[in-house]
């Protein structure tokens, strides 16, 4: 019951996830962003490099130092430290790119990308690789492959 709830908060008011944000250039986040539906857009590691490309872009920009990441078939998780900027804008930027790149390759139509996105600041104290293990174990977690080096679509600067 608890589950359905949080489901339902996120599908349905994913704007109210923006309450309460701020960034800090400087400060570590983890950031969590799902497809609309859940549906399995990622499943062709072809597909997720298009993401891929995208946090390299905001790298190169001077958005975001990534720390680690990993392309699920359905959401990705991204470590940044940011740099300059904000979330908000940081987000738009992935989400709205990566979409518009999707939709060219393939000619979806729709929405690639629920609305909002979820964003943990990590602080000093935390233990930042602990944090890049647990990003990359993911496909391990959801049984996509049994060694993480079988799974096309993670990063960290630590492993």
């Amino acid at each position: 019951m608890v589950e359905e709830a949080k489901g339902l908060s996120t599908s349905f008011n994913g704007h109210r996830l923006r309450t309460g944000r701020f960034s800090v250039p400087g400060n570590v986040y983890v950031l969590t962003v799902v497809v609309e539906q859940r549906k399995q857009v990622f499943s062709d590691w072809r597909l997720g490099r298009l993401v891929v490309q995208q946090f390299r872009s905001a790298e190169e920009c001077g958005m975001v130092h990534s720390l680690a990441w990993v392309v699920m078939p359905d959401h990705f998780h991204w470590m940044i430290e940011l740099q300059e900027g904000s979330l908000p804008n940081l987000m738009c930027r992935v989400k709205s790119r990566s979409s518009q790149t999707l939709k060219r390759r393939t000619h979806h139509n729709g929405r690639l990308w629920q609305r909002g996105y979820y964003d943990r600041a990590l602080r000093s104290e935390d233990d930042f690789k602990k944090a890049a293990r647990y990003i990359v174990a993911n496909p391990l977690r959801a049984r996509l492959v049994t060694r993480i080096g079988d799974y096309p679509l993670w990063d960290a600067i630590w492993l």
